[in-house]
């Protein structure tokens, strides 16, 4: 496996060039981009970056040899699901620019959210019209060659590896799978089982780390990589055994850190030893 890092993580006025550098320098393997709201930071995708951009990306990605592994977004929000069509459609055009940033910059995966839970949907409704989205877009992503996957986030939609394993399982298609984080159950569950339910539908995965404020479903807050109960000593052995050889995306973030007045280069070789340390398990 390899490490990588959201450039969440990076200051948001820290361009493109000065990212790339200072991620190789700090020892990451990889980069994933996001799309986001246009002007949102320095280093962000949007609905509107073109070719031409994508372009200088890719080529200052080779020039520090530092490849873009993946692409998220912020903007899913709720919208796969969502009983109003304009939502629906937007969530088509979002995961279709993903697909097209992901083509031109040498991706393999991107990462989906289906869902988001709300007073105004039933969950058995949220689940329906969230695989009608996806579905109508099968043949585009089956013809893209990079993988989609569904995300397992704090919205209230998969709440166990059961559901998240039949919801993949469900749309049968070939790129289609999980993008798992392993820190965002450790509030009500333990990582390593979800692991082990998905198995080999895990394409790419995000890791933080969070400390409960006691036990399952008792809150908490999400803390440096090895500083939660996250027990990397089951995750890693439980990626090897799904087949997992991929990158290791840390989303994290400075504010966050047991030290977060160090400086932001500091912050990058912190997160880039801990995940060092994780795959020694």
């Amino acid at each position: 496996m390899k490490k990588a890092i959201n450039a969440w993580a990076v200051e948001s006025s820290t361009g493109f060039e000065q990212m790339f550098q200072e991620l190789k320098e700090a020892g990451f393997d990889g980069v994933e981009l996001n799309v986001d709201e246009k002007g949102v930071c320095a280093h962000a995708l949007s609905l509107s970056t073109t070719q031409e951009e994508l372009a200088e990306i890719q080529a200052i990605s080779r020039k520090y040899e530092l490849p873009v592994v993946s692409i998220s977004t912020s903007l899913y929000g709720g919208k796969m699901g969502s009983p109003h069509e304009e939502d629906r459609e937007f969530a088509k055009t979002l995961l279709k620019k993903q697909l097209e940033c992901a083509k031109a910059l040498g991706c393999g995966g991107i990462l989906t959210v289906p869902g988001g839970q709300s007073p105004k949907i039933s969950l058995s409704e949220d689940y329906k019209t969230s695989q009608e989205t996806l579905a109508s877009l099968k043949d585009i992503m089956g013809a893209s060659g990079v993988y989609v996957g569904v995300e397992n986030v704090w919205n209230g939609f998969f709440t166990s590896p059961v559901e998240m394993a039949r919801f993949i399982d469900e749309l049968d298609c070939p790129m289609l799978g999980a993008y798992y984080d392993v820190g965002n159950v450790i509030a009500f569950s333990w990582s390593e089982f979800w692991i082990e339910t998905l198995g080999n539908r895990i394409h790419n995965v995000h890791i933080k780390d969070f400390k409960r404020a006691g036990g399952i479903n008792q809150g908490g807050k999400f803390v440096d990589l090895l500083e939660g109960d996250v027990n990397w000593k089951a995750v890693i052995p439980a990626l090897k055994a799904t087949g997992f050889d991929g990158y290791l995306t840390a989303e994290v973030f400075k504010e966050d850190a047991i030290d977060p007045g160090m400086t932001y280069r500091e912050f990058y070789k912190a997160v880039a030893k801990a995940i060092d340390n994780i795959l020694e398990f």
